[in-house]
């Protein structure tokens, strides 16, 4: 019940500042998606034994999002900035050992993980208007339901045992097959011109792109010892665990409108 009460109550936010908000509210929407996701982001780092100083790199993924997605130019200088302040960090612990390259990856690792697929995403609204934006959004949903359901009813081989025991290769071939259906549908409204043959493309590629980063995010959380990102939406956890297959998804989608439809 909580699961779908969440649900309920996120939903018409998330839709609603999509389709009815001018774009910023959507870069409005991802900056707080990745301000919250980098928080538990750094909770599973320091779980990790990695020591990610959260002011610089928050910043960071912060500047990285808004960035992209206003279509700023100063992308490159805030990677370039980012990357130097998390060295100068580095070197103002003044503490030699294997640790310091873990922590400086772990660090400079959130602006392309939560920082940039966000900021896609808010670019998405800005190029290609907010029908491009909704229809990412049911893509994953739809493959999402898919895994669901077809693994509920012909699941019988684990696609990653090791990472997620509930998934299966039947599920994740579902996913797979309606959420390139849904994008194949959805695209011959929102990209009408686009070839056939690369909207089936991007489609599958979405589908299967969403799987990996929710079993990304499953391998970071395993490895950790963490059940969810964290317990901030009921019966969902954390922000991380809403948007793990968006992460993956996004820059294709990204790529996709902005250099091949408009």
């Amino acid at each position: 019940m909580a699961r779908v009460l969440s649900a309920l109550v996120l939903l018409p936010i998330v839709i609603g500042t999509v389709w009815f908000l001018p774009p910023i509210g959507t870069l409005v929407l991802a900056l707080i998606a990745a301000t919250l996701a980098f928080v538990e982001y750094a909770a599973i780092a320091a779980a990790l034994g990695a020591k990610v100083p959260r002011a610089v790199s928050g910043a960071a993924v912060l500047g990285a999002c808004a960035a992209l997605g206003s279509g700023w130019t100063i992308l490159d200088v805030i990677l370039l900035t980012a990357m130097i302040a998390i060295g100068a960090a580095a070197v103002g612990t003044a503490q030699p050992g294997p640790e310091v390259l873990r922590n400086a990856s772990a660090a400079v690792f959130p602006i392309v993980y939560i920082g940039l697929p966000l900021g896609a995403l808010a670019a998405v609204r800005e190029t290609g208007g907010r029908e491009a934006v909704l229809l990412i959004m049911a893509t994953i949903v739809i493959s999402d339901s898919a895994q669901y359901y077809s693994g509920r009813a012909l699941g019988r081989h684990p696609l990653a045992p090791a990472i997620s025991p509930k998934k299966t290769r039947e599920g994740a071939i579902g996913g797979v097959v309606f959420g390139t259906l849904a994008f194949a549908l959805g695209a011959r409204y929102v990209f009408p011109a686009a070839p056939i043959l690369l909207v089936a493309l991007v489609g599958a590629s979405i589908a299967t792109l969403g799987i990996v980063g929710d079993l990304f995010e499953s391998l970071l959380k395993r490895s950790a010892g963490v059940k969810d990102s964290g317990a901030l939406i009921p019966g969902h956890g954390g922000v991380l665990d809403r948007i793990d297959s968006w992460l993956f998804a996004a820059p294709v989608y990204y790529v996709f409108v902005r250099y091949f439809c408009f």
